[in-house]
């Protein structure tokens, strides 16, 4: 609104200030000459009487001085004298309601008889008797105890009083006019600049820095245009300068091998990097809050070491282990001044450190132990044959078989070996073709109808293929495909199910075998996919399959090798799921 502006605000109060003082100019002026027009009219009726009293003392003809009398006095006025022989004349006056005065009423009022008892000057505002005309009435003596009174209608006085107001009114209109327009003109060129201002500091909340307000003045407005154009200078300088360090502090955040979560004080994720997300995505999965709407929020226990922080005002270390992952937290407060306002947390992954460390005690201990059941049992036949415990053919061909199942799986284990460390060493050799993978997953899924129907296990196949043709070496993933599909059967109990997935998109080739068997220990998870590793005995549920422990090995470097990625997810006496997926060109 017009009136909450700064420009309405500034001519109102202009106005109102040069009205106020008019007003009380006008009242002063008015007194002024009310009084001014009494005092002066006072002053011509006494001159008039004075001129008239001395005519009467010195001329010696009284009807003369009685006729200069009538012609010295104002036309409008009438002159009463008093002789002192008590002849009593009056003359004559333009004013037809001023009536002639009677010599006693003259002679017994109260203050006019000072003239005849004291010899005085006397003036005297009253109204005339037998009328209701104001009039102004001054007498001067004169010899021989007579009284000169010269009296005049006030309307006169009034008159002239009234012409004087109108001219003073129509200058303080007319005063009044010209400070409205002055106001305005004022209050418009000082707001201007400062509505440019306001013009240009909006721009500056819209992020346009460049925005320059016009110097039109060189007095405080000017400078104050030229301290906000410096003001706009300088926050484009500092607002780039947080641009770049925000960038660089994302770049290193984003490229840190550690975890990095920013939250607040209610437990809000304000930043995270690549790897904390990892690590949220696994605390959510392992306390079933995967479908949760709110994933802002830190889960446990991040939130109760949050508060531990808070409360405690220090730095707080915690290990957590989620998914089979062992992860070191550092959580420090952030601080407001003296309020904490949050903190931030580093995460650390030790498993892989944890990982060498048991890979370095149980390499030499798992294939000594691989090693050492196959060497016992062919030294053990092959004594028994040398020392004649074996005397029917039959017996002979039994162990003699025996020697050789056991040879085959020590050749087996070698070449896997062999195989693996080709692999690692990077001289793995792929065949892509181009596959039809609806074909391909079909032939292999029915190898393993027999397998599933023995052991009372459900085999399920869902495809869903944006491109069917897919390329790798068929081989290799079929490799891939039969050890995990084979140990999805072997630890899913009677009456479960494995699942195959995959799907095809124009950039993946995305495969998931899940399995509601007894699931993998947490402990074990980190090292399913490391050589010579084997679950609890207690779950392999057929004994007669005993692996070599180097299947899921082999199963991740072809996968790697196709340029893809493998993981797992499992939850004891739940189920188990593989996924890998690899690009399909």
């Amino acid at each position: 609104m017009f009136w909450r502006s700064v420009v309405g605000k500034l001519a109102i109060t202009i106005l109102l200030l040069v009205s106020f003082v008019l007003f009380i100019l006008t009242i002063l002026l008015l007194e002024f000459f009310e009084d001014y027009h009494v005092e002066q009219a006072e002053k011509d009726m006494m001159q008039t009487a004075q001129k008239v009293s001395r005519m009467v003392e010195q001329y010696e003809n009284h009807d003369l001085a009685l006729e200069n009398a009538s012609l010295v006095k104002d036309p409008l006025s009438r002159v009463a004298v008093i002789s002192g022989d008590g002849t009593f004349w009056t003359s004559e006056s333009a004013d037809s309601d001023l009536n002639d005065l009677n010599a006693e009423w003259l002679r017994n009022d109260e203050e006019l008889k000072n003239v005849f008892a004291k010899g005085e000057k006397v003036k005297k505002l009253t109204l005339l008797p037998d009328t209701n005309i104001e009039a102004l009435v001054v007498g001067k003596p004169i010899n021989q105890n007579g009284a000169v009174f010269v009296y005049q209608s006030l309307d006169i006085v009034n008159q002239t009083k009234a012409e004087t107001t109108k001219i003073i009114l129509l200058a303080a209109g007319i005063a009044i006019i010209l400070t409205t327009i002055f106001a305005f003109f004022l209050s418009t060129r000082i707001t201007s600049p400062l509505i440019k201002m306001r013009e240009a500091a909006i721009d500056l909340t819209r992020g346009e820095f460049n925005t320059k307000v016009p110097i039109l003045t060189h007095d405080e407005i000017g400078e104050l245009a030229m301290a906000f154009n410096r003001m706009g200078r300088q926050l484009k300088f500092h607002i780039n300068a947080l641009r770049q360090e925000k960038e660089q502090f994302s770049g290193i955040v984003t490229s840190m091998a550690d975890g990095v979560i920013t939250l607040n004080r209610n437990g809000d994720m304000l930043i995270t990097n690549r790897p904390a997300e990892m690590f949220i995505e696994n605390l959510y999965y392992e306390n079933d809050l995967t479908n949760t709407k709110d994933n802002s929020k830190a889960p446990e226990p991040l939130n109760t070491l949050l508060q531990s922080v808070i409360q405690d005002e220090k730095e707080a270390i915690q290990e957590i282990t989620t998914q089979g992952r062992t992860w070191v937290m550092i959580m420090t407060p952030l601080y407001d001044q003296s309020y904490i306002r949050g903190a931030v947390a580093v995460l650390r992954d030790m498993t892989e450190e944890r990982r060498s460390d048991k890979l370095r005690e149980d390499f030499i201990a798992n294939v000594s132990h691989e090693l050492r059941t196959p060497i016992s049992m062919l030294q053990g036949y092959s004594e028994a044959i040398v020392d004649g415990v074996a005397e029917s053919k039959e017996e002979k061909n039994e162990l003699a078989q025996i020697i050789h199942d056991e040879s085959m799986r020590m050749g087996r284990l070698v070449n896997e070996l062999l195989d693996l460390a080709r692999m690692e060493a990077g001289h793995n050799q792929l065949n892509k073709e181009m596959i039809d993978a609806s074909a391909y997953t079909d032939r292999i899924l029915k190898k393993f109808k027999g397998p599933a129907e023995e052991n009372n296990v459900t085999l399920h196949l869902e495809k869903h293929l944006e491109r069917r043709t897919i390329a790798f070496d068929p081989d290799r993933m079929e490799q891939v495909f039969t050890n995990l599909i084979d140990n999805a059967i072997r630890h899913t109990g009677e009456n479960g199910f494995v699942n195959v997935t995959i799907e095809s998109t124009a950039s993946d080739f995305y495969v998931s075998i899940e399995d509601n068997g007894a699931g993998i220990p947490e402990d074990d998870i980190p090292f399913v996919f490391e050589r010579f590793y084997k679950a609890d005995k207690s779950r392999t549920r057929n004994r007669k399959k005993k692996g070599t422990g180097l299947g899921l090995a082999i199963a991740k470097n072809i996968v790697e090798a196709h340029g893809g990625t493998i993981n797992v997810k499992s939850k004891m006496n739940e189920g188990t799921t593989f996924e890998f997926n690899i690009p399909v060109e």
